[in-house]
């Protein structure tokens, strides 16, 4: 292999580690900023909605917490969408029971799903920050090698000679590893990091469904009228 050529494989390498650091500062930067709002929304969300609970719990559906875009709104606005299309119980039938499991499914349902839309919602580009910790370091390795072959080729034709002709070049070649191991390592932390701050959104958005679960039972599954089943789905 010509030495334009093994020149030009580390000069990629490195050129890539560059690309990979950039974008995964930009995804550090993007994400830790989207979950800290994500956070502080559903925090205020959470107060406006059981204000509005304690003082009226018939007006959950159409109260002002429900303007809000947070995941936590959402859920509750697909919750109250399946609440708000069923029947109201009749506690005096012989199957009220029934019903009222029947009504309980369809809720958990609806809210299980909308929670598994915001799950992959949180997740995008942690995929990215993954793929880059796990193969920045091998795309380093990837141009020491071929910086050692074109160290050792020019000691092979006569360009470079002894001991200190061959460790600068050996010398930069090791630098692209180290470049390698650099990216990777705020890559995997950041991953690690986001992974469980999605851990944490998602279980407060399963405790807040069951929250939600508990306030339709204690209303008898009662349906909300059409016109706050409008105001809250849109």
């Amino acid at each position: 292999m010509s030495d334009f050529a093994t020149q030009l494989i580390v000069d990629l390498s490195l050129g890539m580690l560059a690309a990979c650091s950039l974008l995964t500062w930009l995804l550090i930067v993007y994400k830790g900023c989207a979950y800290w709002r994500i956070a502080s929304e559903n925090r205020r969300f959470t107060a406006l909605f059981w204000s509005t609970a304690e003082r009226d719990p018939s007006g959950i559906p159409n109260g002002p917490s429900h303007a809000s875009k947070c995941p936590k709104a959402r859920v509750a606005r697909a919750g109250f969408s399946a609440w708000s299309g069923v029947a109201p119980m009749e506690t005096t039938t012989a199957n009220a029971e029934l019903l009222a499991w029947d009504r309980q499914e369809l809720l958990d349902r609806f809210l299980n799903q909308q929670i598994q839309r915001e799950r992959r919602a949180l997740e995008r580009g942690l995929t990215l920050l993954a793929s880059i910790a796990g193969t920045a370091p091998f795309i380093g390795l990837f141009g020491t090698v071929f910086g050692i072959i074109h160290a050792l080729h020019a000691v092979a034709v006569g360009s470079a000679s002894g001991i200190e002709g061959v460790a600068g070049p050996v010398g930069q070649a090791l630098t692209a590893t180290g470049i390698g191991i650099a990216v990777a390592i705020p890559a995997a932390l950041a991953y690690n990091l986001f992974v469980r701050r999605v851990h944490i959104l998602i279980a407060d958005l399963e405790d807040y469904a069951a929250d939600l679960v508990n306030v339709a039972q204690r209303n008898g599954f009662r349906a909300v009228s059409s016109a706050h089943r409008a105001e809250v789905l849109t």
